[in-house]
């Protein structure tokens, strides 16, 4: 059977079974052992490494109250995706089923807290997009943005910060990591009570991952500094994970010439945590000129551990993408790619990285009708904004499920929740989002489902994750062009409710009552919903907003809530 009849064949089993929640895995796992040539890994040692002063007593980041100039952090970069008409969502939610309307507001429940965190003007100069991002721990909750960050406890009271990104590197060896890159992500590692800030750098030739740890679960205090280097490539779009025995990380990578490919790595978990200059890196180029395209599209996310226990021992890490046959790259059927990182940390390290599964999903369109009107250059201007015509940016043009891979394993199976931008109904955002299982070492889609309750108001961008009992909370941005300006909701489901569908309404973090004017349409590329480690139940979410139509005066909100059912 040719390789293409073979894709067919899996599909067609895999859409059938999709639409009943469960998905037989085998046929699309043979079909992508077929498919793939696995690159060889690259071992090598951090270029740099030190001690960073403590957080509480760097410096404050200067105001760009005056400023009057939006810059673009890290200009997107790839190719220009039109949209090719709507082939319709075969997994969009019907309103029927949803306890939706203001008889019913109180299914889910109200935010416990919500709180100001960064916003632009805490820059020295404004900035878009923001890409706001955050991670909870047993006392603190920190978020980073583009290109401040800063630490709060768990009542929302800033302990330190707005602090520059490059002055958590201030003196270090690498002085690329000292600018003012951006791309931040926070991680926090529970079983290890750590907490992982990052940033990329833009300078070249040479380009780096910088890396910081901390020496304690504080993370007002020091922390280990690494620079991994990422030789001539760019690695746009850094996205990180907590793995077992490796910190992981994902890059979307640009060379010196047209090269664009895909790294996957994994960092030395056990050195870095110690303080170890000599911590390890293992890197994995998927080359875009070797690998057929649509197995790696515009980015691949590493696996991120939620809950009380770790996977099994030796446990390969899932690294997942997403891919659409109505995008730009040739996809042969809208899926989910499915990926492992096995790693041995030894004196002889070994190292390998497998496509396993090709997950056929209910088909959707990751691109979009945008129609900003002049001077909007931009395509992906497409999300409209009560008051003007300015419009911004949508993002599900790139073909890439969206921050976090959430991971959480309850002992007779492994499930992982991520979720991407989709146009749900005809020019209309939506969420589509999926959980995927690992059982034996096989996985399954499990259930999937598109989020657009069909009210006129777009829903994207947005960050999903499970508590202990296999609940879900979704949370994503909202706008349309009459009477919602850009603000935060949420919507849940419990885990004994009909596959597929988002049963409890919708929430509120706050509501926007302004819009964004800025030529730079780009809105955040990605937003973070959190597990808190206490508990386990109760869920963190950060995304922005606006408080007041203007140029680029974007604000963040981080709210906590938790979901019926699971107990403190």
């Amino acid at each position: 059977m040719r390789l293409k009849n073979v894709f067919v064949f899996a599909a067609t089993l895999l859409m059938i079974a999709s639409f009943v929640g469960v998905c037989p895995a085998y046929a699309a796992q043979a079909a992508a052992s077929k498919a793939f040539t696995a690159p060889a890994p690259k071992f090598s040692p951090a270029v740099a490494f030190d001690v960073s002063p403590a957080v509480r007593n760097l410096a404050p980041a200067a105001s760009a109250l005056s400023s009057s100039v939006v810059r673009e952090v890290r200009p997107e970069r790839g190719p220009v995706v039109k949209n090719r008409g709507f082939s319709g969502d075969a997994a969009v939610q019907k309103s029927g089923s949803m306890r939706l309307g203001p008889a019913n507001a109180a299914t889910i429940p109200n935010p416990l807290l919500t709180f100001e965190g960064l916003r632009n003007t805490d820059n020295p100069f404004l900035v878009a997009p923001p890409d706001p991002v955050g991670a909870v721990g047993p006392n603190h909750y920190v978020e980073m943005v583009n290109l401040v960050f800063a630490v709060y406890d768990k009542q929302g009271n800033r302990l330190a910060g707005p602090t520059q990104l490059g002055d958590l590197w201030q003196g270090f060896a690498v002085p690329d990591c000292t600018d003012l890159s951006g791309d931040p992500i926070v991680v926090y590692d529970k079983f290890e009570d750590r907490w992982l800030l990052t940033q990329f750098t833009t300078r070249g030739p040479i380009f780096y991952n910088c890396v910081a740890i901390s020496q304690t679960g504080d993370p007002t205090g020091s922390f280990f500094r690494y620079a991994f280097s990422a030789g001539q490539f760019f690695p746009d779009y850094p996205k990180y994970g907590v793995w077992s025995n490796s910190y992981l990380l994902t890059s979307r990578d640009f060379g010196p010439t047209t090269e664009y490919g895909i790294s996957v790595y994994a960092l030395e978990k056990e050195k870095m945590i110690e303080g170890d200059p000599n911590a390890r890196s293992v890197h994995f180029f998927l080359d875009s000129a070797v690998v057929p395209i649509s197995q790696i599209g515009d980015g691949l996310l590493p696996a991120d551990i939620d809950g009380e226990n770790e996977p099994e021992d030796g446990a390969s890490a899932p690294i997942v993408g997403t891919m659409d046959d109505n995008g730009p790259y040739g996809a042969p059927f809208d899926a989910l790619n499915v990926y492992e990182l096995s790693v041995r940390w030894e004196q002889v390290p070994t190292a390998a990285l497998n496509l396993v599964a090709q997950l056929p999903v209910a088909s959707f369109n990751s691109t979009f009708p945008c129609t900003a009107p002049p001077p909007a250059s931009q395509t992906r201007s497409c999300i409209p904004q009560p008051g003007t015509t300015r419009k911004i940016d949508i993002l599900s043009y790139r073909q890439r499920p969206t921050w976090r891979l959430a991971y959480r394993t309850f002992g007779k199976y492994e499930a992982m929740v991520t979720n991407q931008s989709v146009q749900a109904l005809p020019g209309v955002a939506g969420v589509r989002w999926y959980e995927i299982r690992r059982n034996k070492g096989r996985f399954s889609l499990f259930q999937q489902g598109t989020f657009a309750p069909g009210d006129g108001v777009h829903r994207w961008m947005g960050s999903i994750a499970m508590d202990a009992q296999g609940n879900m909370a979704l949370g994503y941005s909202v706008s349309n062009a009459t009477n919602v300006f850009p603000g935060i909701r949420y919507t849940g489901r419990l885990t004994q409710d009909p596959l597929g569908q988002m049963t409890l309404g919708e929430g509120v973090i706050i509501n926007g009552t302004g819009s964004q004017l800025t030529r730079v349409s780009r809105w955040g590329d990605y937003t973070s919903m959190n597990v808190d480690p206490t508990d386990d139940c109760t869920f963190w979410y950060v995304n922005e907003y606006y408080q007041t139509t203007s140029l680029a005066n974007w604000q963040t909100r981080i709210g906590s809530f938790q979901l019926p059912g699971c107990e403190q």
